[in-house]
């Protein structure tokens, strides 16, 4: 694959495309199937692109940071729910349809594990769930 910097010669419109290969441009060109996506005209040149260079050290340290700032936000979020929510464990999908079928009322929080196959067939009774990543308290 080859992304291209297109010019449109009739509006000098700018836009960027990729293709399979240069050969690929060519025959697209030649067949006329390449248009100018303001004006519709066929008069498209390629020019060259710059490469794109990444400072690889500064692209990982700003990945690092981010993971750290993510596993951050998430401790907080599992702390308010730990704090705020009753843990059913594996029974969630059954407690989840106890409170939505209860003619009583009585809501409360809950969180637990389900399977993917639970969380569907929950969301198709009409109970509404989420799903967060969790990260256990022994990962760093």
């Amino acid at each position: 694959m080859i992304k291209y910097l297109l010019n449109c010669k009739s509006c000098s419109f700018e836009f960027e495309s990729w293709f399979a290969s240069s050969k690929e441009f060519d025959k697209l060109k030649k067949l006329k199937l390449l248009n100018c996506q303001q004006c519709n005209s066929q008069k498209i040149e390629k020019s060259l692109m710059k490469p794109n260079l990444v400072n690889t050290k500064f692209k990982s340290d700003k990945v690092s940071r981010n993971n750290k700032n993510l596993k951050k936000k998430l401790r907080e979020y599992q702390k308010f729910i730990k704090e705020n929510f009753e843990y059913v464990g594996e029974n969630f999908a059954y407690e989840a349809r106890s409170i939505h079928y209860n003619k009583n009322n009585n809501k409360k929080n809950i969180y637990g594990k389900a399977s993917i196959k639970d969380v569907n067939e929950l969301r198709e009774e009409g109970i509404e769930t989420s799903t967060i990543p969790w990260i256990e308290d022994k990962e760093n």
